[in-house]
C-alpha cells in the first residue's frame, strides 16, 4: 500500500513538473523611427540672405 501511494505520490509530482510544455521565447523585432528633414527651404535661404546681405552693404 505504502508502494502505490508513492508511486501514485510520484507520478502526479512528474505531471505537473512538465504541465503546458516548453515554448520559446518570442522576441518582436524593434521599432525603428527614422525622422525626416522638416523642409526643403534649407536649401536656398543661406545664399539668400547672404545675397540681401550684399545688396545691403552695397546700398550704403
Amino acid at each position: 500500500m505504502k508502494k502505490l501511494a508513492a508511486a501514485a505520490l510520484f507520478s502526479v509530482a512528474a505531471s505537473s513538473a512538465f504541465a503546458g510544455g516548453y515554448e520559446a521565447p518570442v522576441m518582436e523585432a524593434p521599432v525603428i523611427i527614422e525622422e525626416t528633414a522638416a523642409s526643403s527651404a534649407g536649401g536656398y535661404v543661406v545664399p539668400l540672405l547672404i545675397v540681401a546681405l550684399v545688396a545691403a552693404a552695397m546700398s550704403n
